[in-house]
């Protein structure tokens, strides 16, 4: 497979085009890289021309310089699509990826989206649990306490691992200006740009998912004016590499319906 080098907002970025047709776009997840993708980019390059690139601070494209919010996503996937001359396309968003085409798709755009899929997407925020009120509650005493210069001086490292001890895998693994991004996007709730979205949507879900429950797709597709949710049974948030045959299928028969 031919990977390719451009430069989008003054960062160099590593993506693939394969396959000739019509446009698809694959957006990846948080922490995940083209290689992630590579069954869904062949299934696809067999009637399509599929783009997917490894988004800025992971794979082999470069880190952002600061911190970007989901606004800075969008600017730089528009800024991607322009770049590649392309005037209509399909999405197809994992995870974060799925959160940055519902903000992309309350943009005034200069191509035109035909059709989108939103596989185990983010971009519903919940209430806090009681439990994960008392456990934000305790990280900010303790954070406040850390923070004390005096102490601070003495134990420099302390406040960084109670940081990633209250953090989640992917806070964990991250870099320092990659933690501050994941801090911006799972914290901004997006449910009240579903129903905004005007291309025709399917949602295809892991029933065991547990980074996107069943429930937010329960919601895009209530919100969402014309979606469609596919349930996968025992399968979590990479059901596309659980079950890649019928995920592929089911992707094939909707992008390849004329509407």
């Amino acid at each position: 497979m031919n990977f390719i080098k451009t430069k989008i907002n003054n960062l160099e970025i590593n993506y693939i085009k394969k396959g000739s047709g019509k446009n698809v776009l694959i957006l990846p997840g948080w922490g995940t890289t083209i290689d992630t993708y590579i069954t869904l980019i062949q299934s696809i390059s067999t009637y399509a021309c599929v783009y997917c690139l490894d988004m800025p601070g992971f794979g082999k494209s470069q880190e952002p310089q600061k911190s970007w919010n989901i606004d800075d996503y969008v600017s730089f996937i528009i800024n991607f699509i322009e770049n590649q001359n392309i005037k209509n396309l399909d999405l197809i968003g994992h995870s974060n990826g799925g959160r940055i085409i519902i903000k992309l798709m309350n943009e005034k755009l200069n191509f035109k989206v035909n059709k989108i899929v939103l596989i185990g997407s983010a971009g519903i925020v919940h209430k806090k649990t009681l439990f994960q009120k008392i456990k934000i509650k305790t990280f900010k005493i303790c954070k406040k306490i850390l923070e004390f210069k005096p102490i601070n001086s003495v134990f420099p490292n302390l406040l960084e691992n109670l940081k990633n001890h209250f953090g989640s895998t992917d806070y964990k693994n991250a870099t320092p200006i990659m933690k501050e991004t994941l801090v911006k996007l799972v914290n901004e709730d997006l449910k009240a740009l579903l129903p905004n979205i005007s291309a025709p949507t399917l949602l295809i879900w892991g029933e065991a998912d547990t980074s996107t429950p069943i429930c937010d797709a329960e919601i895009m597709e209530k919100l969402i004016p014309d979606a469609g949710l596919v349930r996968v049974k025992n399968c979590s948030h990479y059901v596309f590499l659980e079950q890649p045959a019928y995920v592929n299928k089911i992707i094939y028969t909707f992008l390849s319906r004329e509407d």
